[in-house]
């Protein structure tokens, strides 16, 4: 079967099924981190691959997913960070990324953000923002998250995450209004 994407960077994945669909959707190499108890030894291989390759960090839309991107995150700065849907991992065994599709996968590899180091710059995205366009303190805040952080590629989270990964991946005021004017258009 023919891959029609190549991607450079080394993949960070939970298992070796997740392995499996990675290679099913690209010509990749992963790293798998065996579960949320990372060791040193992984995170050594994968400081090792950004420094020559960089490094994808695919993991489940779940908590144990996020408590891997967050423990790789701060111990190996500079990361793209790769997103999957709840919907697009989903499957008959539960939630995974062994459960996308080749196609949902190549989407994410495609949309993967670079995290940005703390420089003090004041993030364009501001709480009363996220209040204005209805993402926390409204009845309907987390369906509009979870859609907003598809729009923008950056996952689902709660309000003060999210809040973190809009000043994370330098979401900017453009992207912003543009994945909110295309939420608005959707909803009835």
């Amino acid at each position: 079967m023919a891959r029609e994407m190549i991607v450079r960077e080394v993949i960070v994945v939970e298992g070796k099924e997740d392995t499996a669909a990675v290679r099913r959707a690209a010509d990749a190499d992963t790293i798998e981190t065996g579960g949320s108890a990372i060791g040193e030894e992984v995170l050594a291989r994968i400081a090792l691959a950004q420094r020559r390759r960089g490094v994808i960090v695919l993991t489940d839309p779940d908590g144990s997913g996020e408590r891997i991107r967050r423990i790789v995150a701060e111990r190996v700065p500079g990361c793209r960070h790769a997103f999957l849907t709840r919907e697009e991992a989903r499957g008959k065994g539960g939630l995974g990324v062994e459960y996308a599709s080749p196609e949902a996968i190549r989407r994410a590899l495609e949309r993967a953000r670079a995290t940005t180091a703390d420089d003090g710059t004041p993030p364009e995205i501001a709480w009363s923002d996220l209040v204005q366009a209805g993402l926390v303190a409204h009845p309907d805040a987390a369906r509009r998250r979870r859609r907003m952080g598809e729009l923008l590629g950056i996952g689902y989270a709660n309000g003060k995450q999210f809040y973190k990964r809009c000043a994370m991946f330098r979401i900017t005021r453009e992207e912003f209004q543009a994945s909110l004017a295309q939420l608005d258009r959707e909803e009835p």
